[in-house]
């Protein structure tokens, strides 16, 4: 959010509204180092593109496949919404051939 001086946000607190989470969705947040997203198509998983992400990136991934590979040391912060079920929660597959990779910077 950006705001100017002065700004406020009142004091709120928030009412309990069930929900259901269909799919998990996460944010990361690249605190240092240099790492490749590679994208997949929800439901298909054919690889989309590749994204590299530098210190300060932040990536939303809401919906379909993902996979990072760390092209030099790095930290990341992830957040998503819980209950986080382990295993459960994601299912791995092969990732796309090397070359056929398609890098946007």
């Amino acid at each position: 959010m950006r705001h100017p001086a002065g700004h406020e946000i009142l004091p709120h607190d928030h009412n309990p509204v069930p929900r259901t989470v269909e799919w998990t969705q996460e944010v990361l947040f690249v605190r240092s180092g240099k790492v490749r997203l590679d994208i997949y198509a929800p439901g298909s998983r054919a690889y989309l593109e590749s994204r590299v992400l530098l210190p300060g990136d932040v990536v939303l991934l809401a919906h379909g496949g993902h996979g990072f590979t760390m092209l030099e040391p790095s930290e990341m912060i992830e957040v998503k919404q819980g209950p986080y079920a382990g295993e459960q929660d994601k299912e791995r597959f092969a990732p796309a051939a090397a070359g056929s990779l398609r890098i946007i910077d």
